[in-house]
């Protein structure tokens, strides 16, 4: 069903209004917008699949609180976008929400699976890729269009059916559920500016100070981006931004020596000056603190690839993927620190934080047989 009328949504939303789980995508666009623009939502409950028209119809309300009730579950695939532009599209906070991408990483796929290759893997349906590259706000859309946006959410009641008995069967479905709600936090979706710098490409190469001045620049970035609704970047990019925070210009003819700010007008180039000396006036102990690691020794380097080696032989053994337990950077905090460490706690340390402690400990080793790493 294509739905572009009030009384079509307000029909559709009846229908499923008893179902306890719906399947959901957005189209949207954004290469010219700082906010994203939704331009159509599939939902499917069992064999009820529509497209609704954001466009079309002014009042989403009743989809709006299908969305938001927190006895409804939410499939959706990769859900982190979709989540933003629910959020800012229709004001809906949509949870509590099944990530089938992040479930599959439980379950022997890899971390970043694509929805085509979970419903081939899943449904032996090898999904048509024609319209991937589709600008969705253009109208009217054509039956091909409207097949291939209702084919996203089509296969996901069936394919969520199957991974929870997947996961109850192995007894994982307690380490995917709390994984779900951090990573559908809406709080992650809502746009803090001050935070905006924690997003800069490159700023791990700056120090306190400079992360101070990125702070300034970044949240003035985000707010002009906003209020202009145009990408960030047309405002300046993370490459200027980062150069800035190293030379900290105090005056305009000093700004304009840098390559990329003569896009910057003459206003936008004064208040970034000011938010320049609004990061060096930061007192010091509330400069922001790095996030890099040091750089380890050479024998930590060490250590750490022989943890890899054990992370890799639990990701096979265990069928979730590596990257979901953990990154190098997480391994080299383990041995830094391993209290504080995500591996210390819950399914992390049951999978695989035990087996590297004893590792560490010289109480587990490894060697090789016929060709494959195994455990001594």
């Amino acid at each position: 069903m294509y739905l572009s009328t009030q009384s079509e949504l307000e029909g559709f939303c009846e229908l499923i209004s008893s179902s306890k789980v719906l399947a959901v995508d957005t189209e949207f666009l954004r290469e010219r917008t700082y906010y994203p623009k939704l331009c159509l939502v599939q939902v499917a409950a069992g064999d009820a699949i529509a497209a609704v028209d954001p466009i079309a119809i002014e009042d989403l309300s009743p989809l709006a609180e299908l969305l938001a009730d927190p006895t409804v579950t939410k499939v959706i695939h990769a859900c982190s976008q979709d989540i933003e532009v629910l959020l800012d599209g229709m004001g809906c906070a949509c949870a509590p929400v099944f990530d089938t991408q992040l479930a599959a990483a439980f379950l022997g796929m890899r971390q970043q699976v694509s929805y085509g290759s979970l419903v081939e893997a899943y449904c032996g349906v090898r999904l048509p890729k024609a319209e991937s590259l589709t600008d969705w706000s253009r109208r009217p859309l054509d039956p091909e269009q409207l097949a291939y946006a209702e084919d996203d959410v089509r296969y996901l009641p069936g394919i969520y059916e199957r991974m929870m008995g997947e996961l109850v069967e192995r007894d994982r479905l307690s380490w995917v559920l709390p994984e779900m709600a951090a990573l559908c936090d809406v709080s992650r979706a809502r746009r803090e500016p001050r935070e905006a710098y924690r997003r800069l490409k490159r700023a791990s190469s700056l120090t306190r100070r400079q992360l101070a001045v990125a702070r300034e620049a970044c949240a003035w970035r985000e707010e002009t981006a906003a209020r202009r609704d145009v990408p960030r970047k047309w405002v300046v990019s993370d490459e200027v931004v980062v150069e800035v925070c190293k030379r900290a210009p105090t005056s305009l003819d000093r700004l304009r020596r840098i390559r990329g700010t003569d896009q910057l007008g003459e206003r936008d180039a004064r208040e970034l000056l000011e938010a320049v000396q609004r990061g060096l006036s930061c007192p010091a102990d509330e400069c922001p603190r790095a996030s890099r690691h040091a750089r380890p020794t050479a024998e930590a380097e060490g250590v750490v690839d022989l943890m890899y080696a054990v992370l890799r032989l639990v990701s096979e053994r265990s069928g979730v993927a590596t990257q979901l337990i953990a990154t190098r950077d997480d391994l080299l905090d383990f041995l830094q620190d391993r209290e504080s460490s995500p591996l210390a706690a819950s399914w992390r340390w049951e999978l695989a934080g035990r087996t590297l402690s004893r590792l560490l400990a010289g109480e587990v080793g490894l060697t090789v047989k016929g060709g494959r790493i195994e455990f001594l």
